[in-house]
Parts: C-alpha cells; structure tokens; sequence
C-alpha cells in the first residue's frame, strides 16, 4: 500500500480518493461513513437523551479493522486532563491505523460554541454575547484561538457555530445563537468561521436548516416557516460562512419544515447547498439524527430506510455513533434496495475531507505528546476583552453608574455568587459537570459578588442570595431587603442557570411558556425597590426577559448574555466605571413577558397600530446599548440620489466621542424599502461599524451599499431588486434612527445569483 497512488502527497487529492476507493470493499467505505463515541455506550449512564436507544451494539476491536470515520468528543464526554486526553486519543488513532488495511485515522471531533468543550479548557463567553459585541474581528480571533487548542490536541473538525437566526426569544436555546438578525449573524458566524478554519480546523455550521423557527418555541419541534422567511432570514447567514468564511462541513438539523425533515430533504442539502452554493464539503448528521427519521419522524419504517433517506439527501456521515449507517445500510446495498453509488459519493466527500487533512499521508502522526494549557493567559485575556465589550448597559437614567468607589453596597441574588451564571449549557461545567459533582470546575471562574469586592476594594459590601433562579421559596427576601436597606445602593443580581433538557432555565431544551424572569426572582426585585435604596439590575442569562414591570423604578440596568469565565470581572469593571460599556442588543429586550414570538423584523402588520390592544413593541430595541461616555453624528452624504438596480452608492458618517472619556460607538445601518411586490420588514440591519474613540477624537465611517443588499425573494421564489424607491437609515439602533438617505433604483428588475453581494463593507478614516 505505502507505493499505491493514494499514498502519494504529489498527486491531486481527487486522484488518490478515486484510487484509494477503487481498492475498498463495501464495508470499508461504508465504515468512513459513521463516527464511535466511546464514551456513550449502549450499556452506560444516558450522556445524551435517547442515547441507548439510537446506539448499535459494537465490537470496538472488531469495529476498527474496517477502518473509522470519526471518533466523537474524545474531550467533551467526562473529565480529563487535556494532556492525558491527548494521549488518549493519539493511542485510539494508532489503534484505529493498526487495525485497517489502510491504515487511515479517523477524524476527531468536539463542540466548540463557546470555546472548546473540554475541562481545564477556557470557558468564553457565548455566542449571544458575540453578538453583543458587534466586533467581527475579535470574534474572528476567538475562532482562530479555539482552533489552535483543538488542534494542538488531535482535534479535527468543531461542530460550530450555530447560525440559527433567533424567531423565538422563548426557545432554550437562544444562548447558542447570535442574534436575531440575519446579518448580525452571518457576518459574526463568518467570523468565527474564518477563524477556526485558519487554524486547521473544519469549521461545522448548523443548524442546517430552520431550527429556530420550531413551533411553540420547543426543541425539536415542527416548523411551519414560509418560503420567503426561509430563504430571506434563515439561510442567508449560511451562505454567507460558505461563500466568505471558506466553512467545510455543514450539519443537518433535525427539525421537519413543512413536513419535510431536513435530514431527509435533497433540495436542501444537495440542490440548494451543492448545486447552487457550490458547497464541497462534507454533511454530517446531527446527533441520532438519521435514526430520529425513523423514531421521531415516522417517514422510514425501518433503520436501513432511514440510512436509504439520509443518503439520498445528501448527508455524508452518521453522528455520534454508528446506527443507520452500520449493519443495516451494507445490508440494504447487498440486497439492491440502496445504490452503492451512494455509499461512493459519501465515502469520496470523507476521504477527501481526510486528504486535505493529511490524513491520507503516510507520514501522518497523532497530536505529539506534551503539555497542555488550554486556559492560557492569552486565552483569559481575549475572554475578558469580549466579555467585556459585550456588556450592555441599557439603562442608566440617574446616573447611578458607575457606582461611588467607597459605597455601600448590598449585592443581592441567586446569580451573585455562582461561578455557573457566567456559563452557557455547552460550557463543559455546566454540560458534563453536572454528571460528576465530585469534579472541580477545572478553571477559574469569578463571581460578580468577588469580582466586585476586588475591583472596589473601599466598599462596603454585603451580601444575600434572596431566591433560588427557579425555586418557589421567598423566605430568603426578609434578609435580602434588610441588607439592601443598610445599603447606599443595592446590586440585584439576577437571571438564568444553564442547563439541558431541562434542567435550567436556559439551554438546549429548557424552553419557556413566557418571558418573566425565572421563579420568584421578579418578586425579589419589587421587594428590593420597595426599600426606596437605588437598584442596579444586573442580568446574567441566555435569553431577553421582559422588564417593563420594572421601567423607570430602577437605578440602571445591565445585561450580560453569559458572560464566560471572566464575566465577573467584566461586569464589575462596567459597574465601577473601569470598562465604558460598548455592547449592543443582538436581540430586542421585550416590555411584558407574553405576546411571542416577536423580532425587529416585522412588516407594517406586525408592528403596534389602532386594530389591537397588544402592543409588541420591545422596550429596548435591537442594536440598543448606553456608554457612559457622549457621541455626536453627521452624515456627510447626500439626502437624496439615484441608482441602477446593479448599482452601488456610499454612506458617510462622521462620529464624535464628546465627553471626557474614551468610548466604542456601535454605527449602524438600515433599510427600509416603501413598497415591494410583497411584504418586507420595516427595517432591517444591513451593516454596522465598531467606532473606538478616544476623547474629543472623531473617524468617518463609509458605508458601501450595493443594489444587492436590497433583494429579497419574490412570488415566484426568485431572488430580485426591485426597481423604486429606498432608504438607507443611519442609526444608533433599529429605533434610533440619526440620519435617512433616499435612494431612487431605477432600471429594470434584477434577479440574482449565487455571486450577489452578501454584505456592506466599510471602511474607516
């Protein structure tokens, strides 16, 4: 074999797939299209939810003499020092290459949504928080340095980021997501994209697609979206990390749309995303996904069926363990009632996949054996840095913040002084821990209430829980209301525990019935308020929750989207005036907790008007967030101006900081399109600038807008620009709008390809 062509690093890796599967029996190829999750067996603990249900029998000796697609969370599945991991891991690889006649490793996989999902790894904040910060290049080097450690581990593939566009503020699962605008999302999901592919590792989008749009907000639900909102809110953001970002593996959702589940859906995953987009490389299935087609989904009777489906579709590899793709699919080709020339077409994408990896090559080696530090001080720092400029501060009307450095301070809440509400459900503390109580947390996790007795070592501070996030008992408020009457000024610390299926308030799984805060904590803050003592509201969650309850009763209000492991420092620098908050709201802040599903992209019917009592609009609105420092706007455009439908034309802003210390505007720009052939939103965000500036300083921010960012799918399911009217409206927030431009397209309709213009991009002088 050493002398066979597909061993030879100068041939195209087309040609040494093509030998390498000429050479391979049925079994073989069959065995590169399923992953081994060595640490979820059939007979042990459920590490996921119907775990031993969708899990076959195996011989792992036996298993591996076929040679292995993946091995699966190696890292992520129980407690293990990251270099006896790596060790671990590089002895599987060399055990799955002693076994097979080609000698081929698998590829190694982990979750990385909020870092890598491993103990002793850091924790960074989630992907709400990116959102937050508005700031593409910082998340783009969290990517590259989530890369790198997975890499210097043996870890191939990452399966992130979610480009789920938020519909839904009750699912669980809004934590993992970015926001919910989709070119908030694309843009920061490119980023993160970029950064994980350019340390080597293949960057996994998902989920692919529509999973947000479930019915009722539950997991895995139904979803009844129309043909527009899919193709003008869910997909644009994977096409985006595609075209842009350079992602190499795709994931399938296990949602159904329309009755369609996408793992079963050829129009999605091969017309649409190879066809179309172009996409070469690899699907891969989510969790249990492809049995699910059988179990939950009732459209295959049997599990070779459902292997038949998923195959058809387009998805190349079983995860997270072999089921379908295993036993039951050789059969099925032995019997005839699957082509083989679809276990072809998958197992070329894998091995292709594995060439450019070096997998393939002869002199390929595991991770090499060493130390490993995968919370770095370099790691910590980049964590604090987006920690903190994804802080919103959405209120501040007295100028209670930041707070006096000799106050007295009651700091009261569940979420105070619990290191895990600075952790989202796939932090490996709150995703794996959970089942090993007997473990510490690995990693250094401050709380607020530490953190704030550090950063303001004159004050006076006390403290009391209160409540439970989620318990009914109220009989610690007495003592809670004492401390903040004592108090010059009372720190309420409130919000979320991460947890799955259920066993948090946020997360996958954790769904809601409503928008109020968890448990009794909203009565908590009421009988704080009634104290009559300044209350400074700090939210720590992975959802926005309803406060208009509570508007115009507090001193200052402050949300941190879970913050990650140096949260509690960032938050205590915003509430000391040490870090001039800059983060802005990727998802809108409603006023009462029903009246959801609501996002800032409604059309004129779903805004408030005179035909109903239930007004919708949010309280603080999408691209929201107050400095404590003053900026001045011109725009140095022209008010009105003309272009084609393929044309293009510049928006220039000037920002000033005018206060007396430094400070990052957020400038953002919209469009609103007067009349289309069918609805459209009122406004929609399509680019936006981080503005850092010091004292009295002032950049100019130009905004390049093509024709193309003003398309949308028409009624006949083509992309178009429509000849007419514009505007392109300079803003501070989707409900601050600073300065408008009108723009007249002219020229025929134009209907769009694969190559139209996804994004705005600007520049700064």
């Amino acid at each position: 074999m050493t002398t066979a062509p597909w061993r030879d690093p100068a041939l195209p890796a087309t040609t040494r797939v093509d030998d390498l599967l000429s050479r391979m029996t049925l079994e073989e190829k069959t065995a590169q299209l399923y992953g081994v999750w060595v640490g979820a067996a059939t007979d042990g603990d459920g590490v996921a939810p119907l775990q031993r249900e969708m899990t076959a029998d195996y011989d792992w000796n036996e298993l591996i003499t076929l040679g292995l697609g993946q091995l699966t969370r190696s890292f992520g599945t129980t407690p293990v020092a990251p270099a006896l991991g790596a060790r671990a891991l590089a002895r599987a690889q060399r055990r799955i290459t002693a076994a097979g006649r080609f000698c081929i490793p698998a590829i190694a996989h982990e979750e990385c949504l909020a870092g890598f999902t491993a103990w002793q790894a850091t924790a960074y904040p989630v992907p709400l928080a990116w959102g937050a910060a508005f700031d593409p290049p910082l998340v783009e080097e969290l990517g590259r340095r989530i890369g790198e450690d997975l890499r210097s581990v043996g870890v191939h593939q990452g399966l992130a980021p979610v480009l789920d566009v938020v519909r839904d503020p009750r699912w669980g699962r809004v934590e993992e997501t970015i926001g919910e605008d989709p070119y908030l999302v694309g843009t920061i999901g490119t980023a993160y994209v970029r950064g994980l592919e350019s340390a080597g590792i293949i960057a996994t989008l998902k989920h692919f697609a529509g999973y947000a749009s479930s019915v009722g907000a539950r997991n895995l639900a139904p979803v009844r979206a129309g043909v527009r909102e899919f193709a003008d809110v869910t997909l644009p953001p994977f096409e985006m990390a595609l075209r842009e970002g350079g992602a190499r593996s795709v994931m399938a959702a296990y949602n159904e749309t329309d009755g369609v589940p996408a793992s079963a859906d050829p129009q999605l995953l091969t017309e649409l995303l190879r066809d179309e987009w172009g996409f070469e490389g690899t699907v891969v299935a989510d969790y249990f996904g492809i049995g699910f087609l059988q179990s939950l989904h009732r459209v295959a009777g049997t599990e070779a069926e459902a292997a038949h489906l998923a195959l058809a579709a387009g998805i190349d590899v079983e995860l997270p363990t072999l089921k379908c793709y295993g036993r039951p699919l050789v059969a099925a080709v032995r019997e005839g009632t699957v082509p083989e020339a679809l276990i072809d077409r998958a197992a070329r994408r894998v091995l292709l996949q594995k060439c450019e990896l070096g997998l393939l090559d002869e002199d390929w080696e595991p991770a090499q054996d060493g130390p490993v530090d995968l919370d770095s001080a370099a790691n910590r720092a980049l964590a604090r840095r987006l920690a903190e400029e994804s802080v919103v501060l959405l209120d501040n009307p007295d100028g209670v913040l930041p707070l006096a450095p000799d106050t007295r301070m009651a700091v009261v809440g569940p979420r105070a002084a619990d290191a895990l509400a600075m952790l989202g459900c796939y932090s490996f503390p709150s995703h794996v821990l959970t089942h090993h109580p007997e473990v510490d947390l690995g990693i250094s996790i401050p709380t607020v209430l530490d953190s704030l007795r550090t950063e303001l070592p004159d004050a006076k501070v006390t403290f009391a829980e209160g409540c439970d996030v989620s318990d009914p008992d109220t009989s610690g408020f007495e003592e809670a209301v004492a401390r903040a009457s004592e108090a010059d000024v009372c720190v309420a610390v409130l919000g979320d525990r991460a947890g799955l299926f259920g066993r948090g308030t946020s997360g996958e799984g954790c769904d809601v019935t409503d928008l109020g805060l968890p448990g009794v904590q909203g009565d908590l803050l009421d009988a704080l308020l009634a104290t009559g003592v300044p209350v400074v509201l700090v939210l720590l969650t992975g959802r926005p929750y309803a406060l208009g309850r509570w508007h115009g009763r507090l001193g200052a209000v402050v949300q941190a989207f879970f913050p990650g492991e140096e949260g509690g420092p960032a938050v205590a620098g915003v509430l000391s005036g040490r870090v001039n908050p800059s983060g802005r709201l990727p998802v809108s802040v409603p006023s009462v907790p029903g009246g959801q599903p609501w996002t800032y992209l409604q059309p004129p019917l779903g805004l408030a008007g005179e035909v109903s009592n239930l007004d919708p609009t949010p309280l603080y609105p999408f691209g929201h967030g107050r400095s404590y420092t003053t900026f001045t706007w011109e725009t140095v455009s022209g008010s009105t101006a003309g272009i084609g439908t393929d044309g293009s034309y510049d928006v220039t802003v000037t920002v000033r900081n005018t206060g007396e210390r430094a400070g990052a505007e957020v400038v953002q720009l919209y469009l609103h399109d007067p009349v289309a052939s069918v609805t459209r939103p009122d406004v929609r965000l399509i680019g936006y600038r981080r503005v850092d500036l010091p004292p009295g300083e002032s950049r100019r921010v130009t905004f390049h807008f093509h024709a193309d960012l003003s398309a949308f799918t028409d009624r006949e399911g083509a992309r178009v620009v429509e000849p007419g009217a514009l505007e392109l409206r300079v803003a501070a927030s989707s409900a601050d709008v600073r300065d408008t431009v009108t723009l007249q397209l002219t020229g025929p309709v134009r209907r769009l390809g694969p190559d139209r213009v996804l994004r705005c991009e600007t520049e700064m002088t």
